[in-house]
């Protein structure tokens, strides 16, 4: 008998991040291996329903439906839940609580770890509604061994419910490189990558805190990127002079060249889920220094210089290491392009699909057990 699914379309109403990369790209790469058929995809029957006004996916294989007249979590919640005729697939953090036969994807707990970095608002519907999903759905997913550690000590599930579906790199190889005026200013061997946002728990302002040393040092600092102020509490601090470059929001292609042609990306954060852009970074051919806590070991495995987020000398000589030393510059590319084909869409979709395969109550692989797509975590260098 086949398993009904609805997957939960809200993602694709909201602004682009992490969080909705990997939704949409787990859905597409569910649509092509439907299409591909086999014993799992002959196995389930899926369909996405989506809120007006929400963005489209290139599908071929996964009907899609829209549904109601609400939007945001009003819509999630009271008019999502008539529309689902079997089992229901939450790939952004929340789902409907009137929904048993679900599976969640949360994908961090960072505003419980660092509370400071987000809206009253929002955390305070998090504290709320996670713990609830936690006790009520049939599983849930994240995206490293760390967050999954993090969602079993907060209490929202136990570690034999969890199950760990990383991303993946392919989605980089679409990204064709295009060289915008400003970005063939900013780029360049010199030139440090920074993704702009002003969540303290990304800890960009530390940085930009000694932005002037490290321009006096011969360094240039490329911004890219901006917060979204309805989720995120502060905005970015902003520090003007030569040597600083500000790019604002750009497209995949321009990043992709940002990317290629600089010394590195810089990623700071003092907490990650996950840790998306090293890993685009790295199967971009761009070396990467990022701190040494929280789910980025995991991800980056030895293929990044660490550094210690509260520490800024250390991210200088980290930087002037990696200056210096072009040989080291070459082995961290290669280095990298091997750990980020580690982590594929297309086996985190694969996951996902034996999970919907199973009948409802069959319990689908836990964080305690080899999935075969998580690396092993290194020592941090």
């Amino acid at each position: 008998m086949r398993q009904r699914w609805t997957i939960n379309g809200r993602f694709l109403a909201q602004p682009m991040t992490g969080v909705q990369r990997y939704a949409r790209q787990i859905v597409t790469t569910l649509d092509r291996l439907v299409g591909e058929g086999g014993e799992f995809a002959d196995a389930v029957e899926l369909d996405l329903a989506v809120p007006r006004g929400a963005g489209g996916l290139d599908l071929q294989h996964i009907p899609v439906r829209t549904i109601g007249r609400l939007t945001g979590h009003a819509w999630e919640q009271a008019e999502l839940p008539t529309c689902v005729r079997g089992g229901l697939l939450s790939l952004g953090n929340t789902g409907p609580l009137a929904i048993a036969n679900q599976i969640v994807c949360i994908h961090d707990l960072n505003p419980r770890i660092c509370p400071e970095s987000y809206s009253r608002s929002f955390r305070g519907l998090y504290r709320i509604i996670q713990p609830l999903i936690g006790r009520r759905v049939r599983a849930i997913t994240t995206v490293s061994k760390f967050s999954a550690h993090q969602i079993e000590t907060f209490g929202i599930a136990s570690a034999e419910r969890i199950s760990v579906i990383p991303n993946g790199h392919e989605h980089v190889h679409a990204w064709r490189p295009r060289m915008s005026r400003a970005v063939a200013e900013a780029s360049g061997e010199d030139t440090i990558v920074l993704l702009g946002s002003a969540a303290p728990h990304k800890n960009v302002a530390a940085i930009l805190g000694v932005a002037d040393r490290l321009v006096r040092d011969g360094f240039r600092i490329a911004v890219v990127g901006q917060s979204n102020p309805g989720i995120f509490a502060q905005q970015m601090p902003h520090v003007e002079g030569p040597g600083i470059a500000w790019l604002g929001r750009l497209e995949d292609a321009e990043l992709a060249a940002l990317l290629q042609r600089s010394l590195c990306l810089a990623f700071p954060s003092l907490t990650e889920g996950f840790g998306l852009p090293p890993l685009e970074a790295m199967a971009l051919g761009c070396p990467v220094v990022v701190s040494d806590r929280a789910s980025l070991p995991e991800i980056c495995g030895d293929a990044a210089l660490y550094a210690d987020p509260t520490r800024m000398r250390h991210w200088h000589a980290q930087f002037r290491l990696l200056r210096r030393h072009p040989a080291l510059r070459t082995a961290l590319v290669d280095r990298g392009l091997a750990q980020a084909r580690r982590f594929s869409w297309q086996r985190s979709a694969e996951l996902y699909l034996r999970m919907l395969a199973r009948p409802s109550g069959a319990r689908g692989p836990s964080v305690s057990e080899p999935t075969g797509s998580l690396p092993s975590t290194p020592a941090v260098q």
